[in-house]
């Protein structure tokens, strides 16, 4: 199969690819000479490029520069394939770490006893998977009258979470809201 002038080939493709990364290889390694090291990280001296290039197309392998900075600049002989396959795993592996996250709990001032317990609970959950927790009351209507009771579940809560958690920010009104977060506890 012919090339086609202005027709882009795999070749073209990888050498655009590869210009985009800033890191040079093969051929697109312009200077004269390279300081080469091999695989094995063995250090084979200042070659050639070209010379360079002969012995990593025997090798099955690439010439990469790693510090194109350096006079003359150090290239290393490696599967660059596989070498930006590992790159991409790190960067996946450090974007794993857990996050805390924010859960929110919602109240009214008359909450039942029972499901007063079940959101503790919740909380107490939430908490132990390191999760932050906004604890919400709502007033409605006439119910801001009765902010002491929102006052008292608050009171409640906390102190049934003193061995999972801190309090992070006190109670407060907010509107039609009385709102409190919480944290779990540092862990050591």
């Amino acid at each position: 199969m012919k090339n086609v002038p202005g027709e882009k080939t795999n070749n073209t493709r990888r050498i655009r690819n590869i210009e985009k990364s800033k890191t040079r290889i093969n051929r697109a390694i312009k200077v004269s000479e390279v300081r080469v090291i091999d695989a094995e990280g063995k250090q084979l001296g200042v070659l050639a490029t070209n010379k360079a290039m002969d012995i990593a197309v025997e090798q099955g392998l690439d010439l990469v520069e790693v510090s194109p900075n350096a006079e003359p600049p150090v290239c290393r002989l490696m599967d660059y394939g596989k070498y930006k396959y590992q790159q991409s795993k790190k960067v996946q592996k450090k974007k794993t770490h857990h996050t805390s996250q924010t859960k929110e709990i919602k109240l009214r001032p008359f909450t039942g006893e029972h499901d007063l317990e079940v959101k503790l609970r919740h909380i107490l959950e939430f908490l132990d998977r390191g999760s932050k927790v906004k604890i919400t009351v709502v007033f409605r209507g006439r119910e801001m009258r009765f902010k002491e009771q929102g006052q008292v579940m608050m009171s409640r809560i906390i102190e049934s979470i003193e061995d999972s958690g801190v309090l992070e920010r006190e109670p407060r009104m907010e509107g039609r809201n009385m709102v409190m977060m919480l944290s779990p506890h540092k862990k050591q």
